[in-house]
């Protein structure tokens, strides 16, 4: 039990509470209770009819009008008015192993893809997950199904960041798996090349598929905020690793790394698939509003 709302802002104070199924239930519903308007509520289904009460209902169900004149409690029952299907793409390469002062980039991004398939799942939206390295991994095809998040909940629990990264190539992978026209969310540090993940992502929209990149970086990363000499291993290739002056490298390292996130989210902008870049420090309400805010927005196509 947390004892204030203050871990619920810190990813790595809340990776200390247990198991991913119970934080990610502590942090979406706990973004939810934070909402004006809860976009459970005709997000992605239609009212029906309703039917009597029975333990084990969800509560948010009860319609409390039809207590007050019955004195009985009544549950709302609901139909699928869209074919939303969702796919979480999740790096599990060796890159996101990275973690300095905070969990791990594959840490955060793990439960980022829990909560988003949680909250999906929540509003009866087809979720799916696919986790890959160099090659696929895990594939579990949308399904509304409740049964679909405890089998992605097992999967990203046993899920450990290995070898090198082959984003585009994966992807090209995931492609034809791909059957009907859905939304894609990538949870990745992106390390690839620019142009040819551009490449996929483009396919991806020619397809018809509305696309999602969530960047997940480490505060490190951005600020280069070592001093001393430093030996920097590579966290996918075994035995590769170089001791190096911080001093001399640090200016052309963030002139670097700089240039490639901003030509990510330009070629990204250039295909028209929505780009978000978040730290390991970041609140994952924050990424949860931004998706909201992005499946809602007027004009989306």
């Amino acid at each position: 039990m947390l004892s204030s709302d203050a871990p619920l802002t810190d990813p790595t104070a809340l990776a200390r509470f247990g198991k991913l199924e119970v934080v990610t239930r502590l942090i979406v519903e706990g973004f939810m209770m934070g909402q004006h308007k809860s976009p459970y509520k005709g997000a992605s289904v239609e009212f029906v009819e309703h039917r009597q009460y029975y333990p084990g209902d969800e509560i948010r169900h009860i319609d409390w009008r039809a207590y007050g004149k019955t004195g009985k409690y009544y549950v709302k029952e609901f139909e699928e008015e869209t074919n939303l299907r969702c796919y979480l793409l999740l790096d599990c390469s060796g890159s996101m192993a990275y973690a300095g002062q905070t969990l791990s980039k594959f840490d955060y991004a793990r439960q980022l893809a829990a909560a988003l398939g949680y909250l999906l799942l929540s509003q009866r939206d087809a979720t799916g997950l696919v986790t890959f390295d160099t090659e696929l991994r895990d594939f579990i095809e949308p399904s509304a199904n409740t049964k679909n998040f405890g089998q992605m909940m097992e999967i990203l629990e046993n899920s450990r960041p290995r070898k090198e990264t082959a984003i585009s190539g994966v992807l090209n992978q995931v492609l034809p798996l791909i059957k009907r026209r859905s939304l894609v969310v990538l949870i990745s540090d992106c390390f690839d090349e620019p142009d040819a993940l551009t490449t996929v992502l483009k396919q991806l929209r020619h397809d018809r598929h509305e696309v999602l990149v969530f960047q997940i970086v480490a505060p490190e990363e951005e600020e280069f905020p070592f001093s001393k000499p430093t030996q920097f291993r590579s966290l996918e290739r075994n035995g590769h690793h170089q001791l190096v002056d911080p001093h001399q490298l640090r200016a052309r390292y963030l002139e670097q790394y700089q240039e490639f996130c901003e030509s990510l989210s330009r070629q990204c902008g250039s295909v028209k698939v929505d780009f978000l870049k978040f730290r390991t420090t970041d609140p994952y309400h924050l990424a949860l509003g931004a998706f909201l805010n992005q499946r809602t927005r007027p004009g989306r196509k």
